[in-house]
């Protein structure tokens, strides 16, 4: 037995101090004294025995357990549910149990690579620590596995949860890394199944109700909406889902996480079908949806909060035109549809609205900044001539806020400059200033994106903001505005400013130099009223010719010098033709005014027979390019340009797009672009 496990020391020194004691009482009483010596004989007896005797005992509990830890041990090692790998320090095996055998598909021989035996198994970056921390821990694997059955192969994972730590036992061996893996599959499969099962809820609006409605007997109104109430029924079902009719164009969906995903896939072709409604003056009925879901498992998320994302997507696909379902997973937003034309509104009741709303909040104001987006088109600066006339009706001081670039627009702003009662008007985004005012009004047109404004920095100085614009709304947008005012279904936004100053105030007076340059925005817009020019559209040109705008004037803006006439010529010249009436051209050089005329070369050439789209590529610096993209109608451009991170209009929209070669980035827009008309293309279903 080991010594530190004996207990005879202890006895003998007890037996020692005893003999001390027999001794001094045999000095004093020798009859006790023989006594004490037979008693402490036989204790020193028994003690032997009892020595002996654990001695014996220990030795057989010792053999017992070092034979069962063996047995244990090489149990562990062979039989447990958990795999054990040797890899040494060139990722090489060398050695793994048997369990881990039946992990891998791949028969594992010494010496192997890790990749060879399990790719993926072993990451370079555990493989290699970089500091001590590193040298245990535990990751997730996922294995791709293919199983036969029926004569058919299905793919499959198999998840693991693989547990490492690097040894070293001293400088003289190499170092090994062991991996001991468990699988988790059931677990996984378990949060997968939980994820698909959640809850999706889904408003769905006729967005167009008022419009298709209008003009129908109440037998036409319920026979037109009791066909559109049985084809969502229809999807619905097919989707294993519920559904209830909430008002008269408004209904609630309920679905499963699956469920949605099926939809997304089939890219809502609900919305087609009900397109192919239309009442007794050929107008098609269109669907908005806003849904909403919980990404993953863990994310936590109760109805009400379903709700309000839910409705706020309804809200952004009805912002966006209509004819579309925003689907916000996770808190990220995508779009689905949006192939039907924005929908006019016959209506100004709206305009009127608004007009009263920004004159109270103007009111209200001591100084207003108004701007629009960088790199000013006529629309954007027309709108904010036509909004600075209604702060100078209210005698406010007022500033339109210039960004650095004004190719486009040069000549409306030095005819304006030269009128006295436009001085001190323009101001340099770099220059303007706001320290003397208390309460500050900015009014932002033309773009509700909060990076492509002139100035910026003004929205985060001025608290009170108001928006007009005729976009299609995307998810990036100005934050908390006071109003905002969005209509897709315009042609500009100088169109809307138009209406607004209608109702602004009687006594207000345009004068022939604003209402040219607005004039100028609206006629630009619509392609010389060809493109999305409704009867609002031509009462507001109306309006503004009785108010002396010139098209003689607006003719001269539109003017270009000779070395921008041969650049349009170049540019026209190296365009491709692609299937389904695509149109793309670029211009891979540093020129003047390359935004103007990339636009004019994209509106140039939709003028061609057969032409749907055009979408013209620019170097606008030395690490980024533009695009600037045109439909005929048929075709919704700002869809494809906010794969890019841009967005626009539905016939008029554009992006910019940093640190990538302008030939690359054509071949992803041509690609982006033919897969969208292709879409588009196919057949409706019935």
């Amino acid at each position: 037995m080991p010594r530190i496990l004996s207990a005879w020391p202890d006895a003998v020194i007890n037996l020692a101090v005893m003999l001390v004691m027999v001794a001094v009482i045999f000095q004093y009483n020798k009859i006790l004294g023989v006594m004490a010596c037979l008693a402490w004989g036989l204790l020193c007896w028994f003690a032997h025995v009892r020595r002996k005797d654990r001695e014996k005992r220990f030795k057989e509990y010792a053999e017992n357990v070092i034979g069962n830890f063996n047995d244990m041990m090489y149990y562990a090692m062979t039989k447990l549910p958990e795999g054990i790998i040797v890899v040494d320090e060139e990722r090489r095996l060398q050695w793994c149990n048997s369990v881990m055998k039946g992990f891998a598909e791949v028969i594992p021989q010494q010496g192997m690579d890790i990749d060879e035996f399990w790719e993926g198994l072993l990451p370079e970056e555990i493989s290699s620590p970089t500091s001590d921390d590193a040298k245990e821990g535990e990751y997730h694997v996922k294995s791709l596995r293919r199983k036969t059955s029926d004569g058919e192969t299905k793919e499959f994972y198999r998840h693991f949860l693989v547990k490492y730590r690097h040894l070293q036992a001293n400088a003289d061996y190499s170092r090994m890394v062991v991996l001991f893996a468990r699988e988790i599959t059931p677990y996984e499969d378990l949060k997968i199944e939980y994820a698909r099962s959640r809850t999706a809820l889904i408003y769905v609006q006729v967005d167009n109700y008022d419009e298709v409605m209008q003009g129908l007997s109440e037998a036409e109104k319920t026979s037109l909406m009791l066909s559109a109430s049985e084809i969502l029924e229809e999807w619905v079902q097919s989707l294993s889902g519920f559904m209830r009719r909430v008002s008269s164009d408004l209904f609630l969906v309920i679905l499963e996480h699956r469920a949605l995903n099926a939809a997304i896939e089939q890219k809502f072709v609900v919305l087609d079908k009900v397109r192919q409604l239309v009442n007794k003056h050929q107008l098609q009925v269109t669907l908005s949806m806003g849904a909403a879901v919980a990404e993953k498992p863990s994310d936590e998320q109760s109805m009400s909060e379903l709700d309000v994302k839910a409705q706020a997507g309804l809200n952004l696909a009805l912002a966006r035109g209509g004819d579309q379902v925003a689907v916000n997973i996770g808190d990220k937003m995508q779009f689905f549809g949006g192939r039907a034309k924005a929908v006019e509104r016959n209506t100004r009741v709206k305009a009127r609205v608004m007009s009263h709303s920004i004159r109270d909040t103007m009111e209200a104001a001591d100084e207003v900044f108004i701007m629009g987006h960088t790199r000013e088109d006529y629309d954007a600066l027309g709108a904010a001539v036509g909004v600075m006339l209604m702060a100078k009706t209210l005698n406010k001081p007022v500033h339109i806020v210039l960004s650095n670039w004004l190719d486009s627009v040069e000549k409306v702003i030095d005819l304006l400059k030269k009128d006295e009662a436009y001085k001190d008007l323009f101001v340099s985004a770099n220059d303007v200033t706001i320290s003397t005012s208390l309460e500050p009004l900015l009014i932002v047109v033309d773009t509700f994106i909060p990076h492509l404004v002139a100035a910026p920095q003004l929205l985060s100085r001025i608290e009170k903001i108001i928006v007009i614009d005729h976009h299609r709304r995307s998810e990036n947008t100005i934050k908390n505005p006071a109003i905002t005012y969005l209509e897709p279904g315009s042609s500009s936004t100088c169109e809307m400013v138009t209406e607004l100053l209608m109702y602004f105030d009687e006594k207000i007076r345009i004068g022939k130099l604003a209402a040219t340059a607005i004039y100028s925005g609206i006629v630009v817009d619509t392609k010389n009223f060809s493109i999305q020019a409704g009867a609002r559209t031509f009462e507001a040109a109306a309006y503004l010719r009785r108010s002396g705008a010139d098209p003689v004037v607006v003719n001269y803006l539109f003017k270009s010098d000779y070395e921008t006439t041969v650049s349009l010529a170049k540019t026209k010249a190296q365009s491709e033709y692609y299937e389904g009436g695509l149109v793309v051209s670029y211009i891979d050089h540093l020129i003047p005014n390359v935004q103007a005329i990339a636009g004019q070369a994209a509106d140039g050439l939709l003028r061609v027979e057969d032409v749907r789209m055009t979408i013209i590529l620019f170097q606008m610096k030395d690490d980024t390019v533009g695009i600037s993209a045109r439909s005929a109608g048929d075709l919704n451009v700002q869809v494809i340009m906010e794969k890019f991170g841009g967005g626009g209009h539905q016939n008029v929209a554009g992006a910019q797009v940093k640190n990538v070669p302008i030939l690359e980035l054509k071949k992803s827009v041509v690609e982006a672009a033919r897969k969208y008309i292709a879409e588009t293309d196919k057949p409706s279903i019935k």
